[in-house]
């Protein structure tokens, strides 16, 4: 019939009808396939200094690629972050290293402004062909008091997400100031778990300093969810195992993850509880453990977490999962427990392997920067704390996250 139609309207064919007829016909030229426009997908972009990299960064980047097709991510430059926050702790191929591994980042921008720009903000739109800029509900305010992203609200190209609560590199810096500061006092026990009551004996100020750096996370089983893949081995996967702590989730955590991953199909990864942790190493991880698991699920190397995992590997456990292997980095912290081989089971199975840990970068490497630099950071924390405080003072109800 369509083919009829046509050529009734071009040549008149069958008897010379043609043009006359031709709106009768009309409803079944649009029948016809149609080349499909391909639509721009839509790009939005987040800055961030994303120094001591944590589960609210990973939090705020899920959220601004739910804005969008493609996330773009701007990394400040250490020189901004200096003349804005502070010195920074991680190097910028660190903090490079370990937005890149998120799973919702597409692209990243290194060494971008503190401030957005009309220069700036112009190479995003132009060059980068970014639709909208994104950031969290609390205030980013310059030295002078103005709002960085000032000039995209007035153009209106900004949209806004929910801040995490519970967490922050200044809320960080203090629980690595205050934990290694009681390490060596000898009471890590009173000042490094959230869920034991600090000894309020050893006095007011004291007891209010600690209770400030306890974790305010309150997890939830939707915010796992939010960050799970949600997706189980095909049949037939070659399934990897790897272990740890993954306290202070660094570049260090990425790369073996990372090389991990390269072996397998499925990469299952086994996070310790926080007693686990203590009984080997003397003292509480300074993140706990549904912290340090969201961090690690954040990974795009990572495709299913145990939360809690045990400290030996059981052929039980190999079996439930139908792990193929397991393997364990180079670079360790702290110790097994005398005369006990956690890996003995997969090592008699013939399915341990050791591979080289990419980054020699430690949880104890990455704290020992602050510790060395104490006055510098505690100085910084005291000016973020003011903003901080601030903020949560006027906190209102942000819905969607």
């Amino acid at each position: 019939m369509v083919t009829v139609a046509i050529l009734w309207l071009s040549t008149g064919y069958f008897g010379g009808i043609g043009a006359p007829f031709a709106p009768y016909f009309w409803p079944y030229l649009a029948q016809l396939p149609k080349k499909k426009e391909r639509k721009r997908p839509v790009r939005v972009y987040m800055d961030g200094c994303f120094d001591l990299m944590h589960y609210g960064h990973a939090n705020a980047l899920r959220q601004a690629k739910l804005l969008g097709d493609q996330l773009v991510v701007g990394v400040v430059s250490d020189e901004e972050i200096v003349a804005n926050k502070g010195p920074p702790v991680l190097s910028m191929e660190e903090r490079l290293t370990l937005v890149s591994g998120l799973k919702w980042v597409d692209e990243v921008i290194p060494n971008a402004p503190y401030e957005i720009t009309e220069e700036f903000m112009n190479t995003l739109f132009n060059k980068y062909n970014i639709d909208y800029i994104i950031h969290g509900d609390d205030p980013c305010l310059l030295p002078d008091g103005t709002d960085a992203y000032a000039l995209a609200k007035k153009v209106g190209r900004y949209k806004q997400i929910k801040r995490t609560e519970g967490v922050s590199s200044t809320d960080i810096v203090g629980r690595i100031l205050l934990t290694f500061k009681q390490k060596e006092a000898g009471s890590m026990e009173a000042t490094t778990d959230a869920n034991v009551a600090v000894n309020q004996n050893t006095g007011a100020d004291t007891y209010d300093k600690v209770k400030s750096q306890l974790s305010n996370f309150l997890p939830t089983s939707r915010r796992i969810m939010q960050f799970s893949n949600g997706q189980a081995p095909l049949p037939g996967a070659r399934v990897v195992y790897i272990d740890g702590a993954f306290d202070l989730f660094h570049a260090g955590h990425v790369e073996i993850l990372r090389s991990a991953r390269q072996l397998g199909d499925f990469l299952l990864v086994g996070v310790h509880d926080d007693q686990a942790i203590r009984d080997r190493r003397g003292y509480r991880p300074i993140m706990h453990l549904h912290e340090r698991t969201l961090s690690v699920l954040a990974c795009r190397y990572v495709d299913e977490v145990i939360i809690g995992a045990p400290w030996e590997v059981s052929r039980d456990m190999i079996t439930t999962f139908n792990i193929s292997l397991v393997v364990h980095g180079t670079v360790t912290e702290g110790s097994s427990v005398v005369g006990i081989d956690p890996y003995a089971v997969p090592k008699s199975m013939g399915i341990f392997q050791t591979i080289t840990s990419p980054k020699p970068i430690t949880t104890v490497s990455v704290a020992t920067r602050i510790i060395d630099n104490h006055e510098a950071y505690k100085k910084r924390n005291l000016k973020k704390k003011a903003s901080e405080d601030r903020y949560y003072t006027q906190k209102k109800f942000v819905s969607g996250d």
